[in-house]
């Protein structure tokens, strides 16, 4: 056997292990603590506008479809909007037979869910008050579902234009679970160890940003560059229209993130708003320095590199606090995706690292810097505000999240590779994704 045959047989031996340690866990697991005797009540206005924030979260995937099919060339953008529908109805059913246990499910040594909750067994109308109390918990599940689907479409941002569709299909089940559902546990969890430190992650840096950009530089490095030179969009209207969906569906990512229509669903949602439109400004003005011009794609870019790095801090700071951080976010994604990129040469095709990873990392370790226990309680006060332990927690729960993800994540690409091929040959890229996937195409010819 050679070593990269032997090296992948360990591989799989170990994935599989996990997985049968997760089920024999769950068989061993404590059984829940009983519900306090006073019975939750649901709030109406709390569930209706969870169900309305699950809806704006669903909505960000086809958005995120429009904005990266806008970017790539025309021969490829039907593969980027069929792999983000796949991710959605495949993660939905991982999600609902198995996932969301392994996320939230009762707590196993820390890092991971048992699966009492599988196939939504108790996952049902009334309340769980580990999670949200006043909703009803199918509630929070459908929520967290949204989650879950978008984070590995992201990754699709530097895998496009050569990633086998099967290998995609398989990746993304392989990664949903292994990846993304523990990650999820350690930071959301009850009884998750990065939750017990004390890590603050609002509405996901961490278990979604950094996690899908920690993966697409591995998908860049694993893939290598594509066949010819870079071309540029091929329909930036496109990218644009995608660009303000993932803004209008962000609201429901982070405000609704306070699980309850209430004053800090407000402060997220401003905070938000404002984080966006700073590092939005900021790239635009950058561009503008750069070469001599501000461009339209420089501008959205940044937009999205905001909406990423006011994400886990969102619930934890105030609005002008914000500003800092939405400019923050422009100097640093601007800098990774101009220079860094060009400097290490991966071709990371539609910036998922350099906006996501770069900018999740930030994001986490900004809300270190500027949370205050005056905007939520329930958080803690950052360095800026006279208690620097915060920000090491955030660097400690930074440096795990984001060294697990990039490890097991190319340790996943090569077994994907191993099985089935991950990318496509040099004559059907050529000819693009669309037809040889797909056999289908986004334009027509002639009239």
């Amino acid at each position: 056997m050679t070593t990269s045959r032997f090296r992948l047989s360990l591989v799989a031996a170990g994935l599989a292990a996990m997985l049968m340690a997760v089920a024999a866990a769950a068989q061993d697991a404590p059984v829940p603590a009983s519900p306090p005797a006073a019975p939750a009540v649901v709030d109406t206005g709390d569930t209706a506008w969870m169900l309305a924030s699950a809806g704006l979260v669903l909505l960000m995937t086809p958005g995120l479809a429009l904005f990266y099919g806008g970017l790539v060339r025309r021969k490829n953008v039907l593969s980027i909007l069929m792999q983000c529908f796949m991710a959605m109805c495949l993660v939905t059913l991982q999600w609902i037979l198995f996932g969301y246990s392994l996320s939230f499910g009762p707590d196993v040594r820390g890092i991971i869910g048992n699966l009492d909750w599988a196939f939504l067994r108790g996952v049902g109308g009334e309340p769980n008050a580990d999670y949200a109390a006043t909703i009803p918990h199918s509630a929070f599940m459908a929520f967290q579902l949204k989650f879950a689907i978008i984070t590995p479409a992201l990754i699709i941002g530097a895998s496009a234009e050569r990633m086998r569709f099967s290998a995609f299909c398989l990746f993304t089940l392989l990664w949903a679970t292994l990846v993304y559902d523990p990650l999820a546990h350690w930071v959301w969890g009850a009884g998750g160890f990065l939750r017990r430190m004390g890590a603050l992650d609002f509405a996901g840096g961490t278990v979604v940003h950094i996690s899908a950009g920690m993966a697409a530089l591995a998908a860049a490095r694993r893939l290598g560059r594509r066949v010819g030179s870079a071309s540029p969009p091929h329909n930036l209207p496109l990218a644009i229209l995608g660009a303000g969906m993932l803004w209008f569906g962000w609201f429901g990512f982070n405000a609704g993130s306070a699980l309850g229509a209430n004053a800090l669903a407000a402060n997220a949602f401003v905070a938000t708003h404002v984080a966006t439109a700073a590092a939005g400004l900021t790239w635009a003005l950058l561009d503008w320095a750069r070469h001599g011009r501000p461009t339209t794609l420089g501008m959205i870019t940044g937009a999205v590199a905001g909406l990423v790095s006011i994400t886990p801090a969102c619930g934890f700071v105030t609005p002008m606090d914000a500003i800092w951080i939405g400019l923050g976010a422009g100097v640093i994604c601007f800098v990774s995706v101009t220079f860094v990129k060009a400097r290490f040469r991966y071709d990371d095709t539609l910036d998922a690292f350099g906006v996501h990873g770069a900018g999740g990392i930030w994001g986490a370790l900004a809300t270190g810097l500027w949370c205050q226990k005056a905007v939520n309680p329930a958080g803690a006060d950052g360095l800026f505000y006279g208690n620097p332990a915060q920000f090491l927690i955030q660097l400690k729960a930074t440096a795990v999240s984001a060294v697990f993800a990039l490890a097991a994540s190319y340790l996943l690409l090569k077994l994907v590779d191993r099985l089935v091929g991950l990318r496509v040959g040099q004559q059907e890229e050529r000819i693009g994704l669309d037809l040889t996937q797909h056999k289908e195409s986004a334009y027509t010819v002639l009239d």
